[in-house]
């Protein structure tokens, strides 16, 4: 992975749910299946209120957004893996929150989708879609080059090195705690 995530951002507001990132209906979808992963990426985000724009532009798969800013709870509501799966099967890297909901931010870890920022301000009150930001991994920093600012956020500790690997059954072979696939 590299060391950095440049791109332009999505922001949203606090308490978005499971339910707006991939709606139940879109459960159905296997997400092993390359072409049904696809797919639930293209219902990302689908199910957010009007005020926040479009996420995935009609026809498209995948969003212009590598980066989702949020608020506080980001995450919560069903617990679903399907939630960070459509995220990063529609191409988002990172999500940058105030806070998460614990189900979610595990399941990110577990699938190896995305990496679960923590930022150590209110950045959805400051920051505006479409802004062009870069995530320092080193630095445990967000630089939004729009705004010529830099914030602090939390180091992702223990999951950055599980992520890297795709998840946690990638990184259990990958430090020999499983048997490796054959």
């Amino acid at each position: 992975m590299s060391n950095s995530i440049r791109g332009v951002i999505f922001v949203v507001d606090d308490n978005i749910d499971t339910d707006q990132i991939i709606p139940a209906e879109y459960l159905t979808l296997v997400p092993s299946k390359p072409d049904e992963y696809e797919k639930l990426g293209s219902y990302a985000m689908i199910g957010l209120p009007d005020r926040f724009g479009e996420f995935i532009a009609p026809g498209a798969t995948k969003t212009i957004y590598p980066i989702i800013v949020a608020g506080e709870n980001f995450g919560c509501g069903s617990s679903r893996e399907h939630a960070p799966i459509a995220l990063g099967a529609a191409g988002v890297a990172a999500v940058i929150a105030q806070s998460y909901a614990r189900i979610f931010f595990r399941n990110c870890t577990a699938t190896g989708e995305l990496y679960p920022w923590e930022s150590l301000e209110r950045l959805c009150d400051e920051f505006v879609t479409g802004q062009e930001v870069t995530i320092d991994f080193e630095q445990n920093r967000l630089i939004n080059h729009t705004l010529n600012k830099e914030y602090q956020l939390q180091s992702l500790g223990d999951v950055k090195p599980v992520i890297d690997a795709g998840g946690i059954f990638a990184y259990a072979r990958q430090t020999g705690m499983i048997a490796k696939a054959e």
